[in-house]
């Protein structure tokens, strides 16, 4: 009986089992529209025991009251607390989405850098356009760092900067070196940013005798204090027990 059915309509009857395949046709049979509902209603009651696993779903109620509208072959005339439309929804074609034919210019920055830049090159204050570029500038520095695996130079970030702006947003390195550069976390000194004395901001210099005593250097008394505790050991390894 199944072979003539829709490929949609057989998976409902695989879902919900041939038993309630045939008491939904049964429901087109019954005259009565009061009978034919409260019918109707037990029918679905018996689907949702039969597939607990679709209260998860938003509006479970009205999805069971579809498929068994589909099962009937959307014939069935009942006073349903839903519109019932069926499996109808599931044959229109989903609206296009464009997708992006061009691709950035510059490949680990991506289009929202493109966008910001846009955005900033668009401001008429001066002093905010300037924070903004420095701002982004961070952005396309750290977002260099995780595509290339290396660390650019202030000096590649401002021309890239310069670039993708069209020329309108033009820094040089005493302002980019005035503003703390374009490291986020580390200074530039050892990142090669033109800065050869400035150290970041959140860089925190630890003492040299911290730093000797963690690799080693310092660890006199902490090498004595192990002999101690071995010579103990040692000494109650040379104990003898009593004949």
């Amino acid at each position: 009986m199944t072979e003539t059915l829709s490929p949609q309509l057989e998976l409902l009857v695989r879902e919900y089992g041939q038993n309630t395949f045939q008491l939904a046709q049964m429901l087109l049979t019954v005259e009565d529209r009061a009978e034919r509902t409260k019918r109707a209603t037990q029918v679905v009651q018996l689907m949702f025991r039969l597939n607990p696993g679709v209260r998860e779903q938003q509006d479970y109620q009205h999805k069971l009251w579809n498929h068994l509208y589909a099962m009937t072959g959307n014939k069935l005339e009942v006073d349903a607390p839903f519109p019932l439309t069926g499996l109808e929804q599931f044959n229109n074609k989903p609206t296009p989405i464009g997708y992006p034919v061009k691709g950035p210019k510059l490949r680990p920055y991506g289009k929202n850098v493109e966008e910001m830049v846009a955005k900033a090159t668009a401001m008429e204050d001066a002093t905010e356009r300037e924070q903004a570029a420095l701002t982004i500038g961070r952005v396309m520095k750290f977002l260099h760092r995780m595509h290339s695996k290396d660390v650019p130079k202030d000096l590649t970030i401002i021309k890239h900067l310069k670039d993708l702006s069209g020329g309108k947003i033009a820094l040089d390195q005493a302002q980019v070196d005035a503003a703390g550069g374009f490291d986020t976390m580390t200074g530039s000194a050892s990142q090669g940013g033109g800065g050869g004395s400035r150290q970041g901001a959140f860089v925190v210099p630890q003492p040299r005798g911290d730093r000797e005593q963690r690799r080693g250097g310092g660890g006199g008394k902490n090498d004595r204090g192990r002999d101690k505790r071995r010579g103990k050991k040692g000494g109650r390894e040379q104990q003898q027990a009593p004949q």
